[in-house]
């Protein structure tokens, strides 16, 4: 059984001077370094935070670089097709213009050796004739 006596009350200052001793070299220090740890933690996720929308940020930039890119190359792309268009389209055109000039030229100088030919043979049908009969009647006409 316990007496309430003196002891008792010494008892109870002891574990109140032993809390509080306690409280002031083992729990303060403890909490101390645990604060000090959670604050260290939130800044670092903090950071990460502040990393992380960085890296989507800059993500997003080079996204978008990259589609402003392929945009002007589809431009350029497309520009430079239409210009070689107009220039495939220009040599076409004057190939085919050279070629209707060398054949009016062709067609020109066969009609005119066609005309001299025509005046030579013409010349010569009466001596081909002559001799085409002399040569199927045998005898000189």
């Amino acid at each position: 059984m316990v007496n309430v006596d003196y002891s008792l009350l010494v008892q109870i200052v002891n574990f109140i001077l032993l809390i509080l001793i306690l409280n002031i070299v083992l729990y303060k220090p403890i909490r101390g370094v645990l604060t000090k740890r959670r604050e260290a933690i939130d800044g670092l996720n903090a950071s990460i935070n502040a990393s992380s929308v960085g890296v989507r940020e800059r993500e997003e930039t080079f996204a978008a670089g990259i589609k402003e890119g392929r945009v002007k190359g589809v431009k350029l792309k497309d520009a430079l097709i239409d210009e070689a268009s107009v220039e495939e389209k220009r040599i076409v055109e004057e190939i085919t213009r050279r070629a209707q000039d060398d054949l009016a030229a062709v067609r020109e100088k066969i009609s005119q050796e066609m005309v001299a030919v025509r005046e030579s043979l013409q010349s010569d049908v009466d001596d081909f004739a002559i001799a085409i009969g002399e040569k199927i009647l045998g005898r000189a006409l």
